[in-house]
């Protein structure tokens, strides 16, 4: 029995610095999460056929469009393929789709021009060979934010919205102080896995793949809550954001969460 193997494409701050991965056995492949623009579905596309092995599965993890807007690329590419996703996952999707292509349309040719249909993801489990990544949820607020995959031979965490490595953490989807203790306390349930390897949903290409990235993203919320908390305006938690934080990148996370914490600004 060989263990499975993970191969990350950063895709960089153009889209959002989403990280697509491709889970592989030794005959069967699984792709998590399939980029923001139809130009990672290409990338995507390639790294498969540069497997060499079969997609069985592509698994959508969150509902956010820079998960599932290159699937149409993929799916052209291995229409064979199962795209899946958990039900309120796809339910997120359902509510938002028309409105994310609207606020995304500078993505121009890049934007999709078709929405794949997933399939709703009952099973606690996804088999590549002989092998199992086990789907998990850290009890997030709302419950389709605290998806993941974890596979527990080699203690890997992948996929989610949970993870961020690198960057300025994007809050402006947690408006509230609960919403954000409530991802803090599920940062902690997966620490709680004792992973070895952490693949951030997203990250700086180079960026820390194991427990640094769950420490990072604690450490940035509880530096979030404190300076919104002495700050008056967003403009000012902005500021003060990007200094506590010189070299980390998505700024435009800081920028909107920001404005979204002070309520200055709604987003959803």
């Amino acid at each position: 029995m060989t263990d499975l193997t993970f191969t990350t494409l950063d895709t960089g701050p153009n889209t959002l610095d989403k990280t697509i991965t491709l889970v592989s056995g030794d005959t069967q492949a699984v792709l998590v999460d399939a980029g923001f623009t139809r130009a990672d579905g290409h990338r995507a596309v390639a790294a498969i056929l540069d497997s060499g092995k079969e997609l069985t599965t592509v698994f959508i993890s969150a509902g956010d469009p820079d998960f599932y807007f290159g699937a149409e690329v993929v799916q052209d590419a291995f229409p064979n393929a199962r795209f899946v996703a958990p039900a309120d996952v796809i339910d997120h999707i359902d509510h938002s789709y028309d409105k994310k292509l609207e606020s995304w349309k500078n993505l121009g040719v890049n934007l999709p021009t078709r929405r794949v249909t997933l399939e709703a993801f009952s099973s606690d489990s996804i088999t590549v060979d002989d092998q199992t990544l086990e789907l998990r949820n850290a009890d997030l607020d709302p419950h389709n934010r605290g998806w993941f995959l974890f596979d527990p031979a080699t203690r890997t965490v992948v996929g989610g919205v949970l993870v961020f490595s690198g960057l300025h953490v994007w809050t402006a989807d947690s408006s509230t102080p609960e919403l954000r203790q409530k991802w803090i306390d599920g940062l902690d349930t997966v620490k709680a896995l004792n992973p070895t390897t952490v693949i951030a949903g997203h990250r700086s290409a180079g960026a820390a793949a194991d427990g640094a990235a769950l420490a990072h993203t604690r450490d940035y919320l509880k530096t979030f809550e404190r300076i919104v908390g002495e700050k008056d305006s967003g403009a000012e938690v902005e500021k003060a954001l990007l200094a506590e934080y010189p070299d980390a990148g998505l700024a435009v996370a800081a920028h909107l969460g920001a404005l979204v914490a002070k309520g200055e600004m709604a987003w959803g």
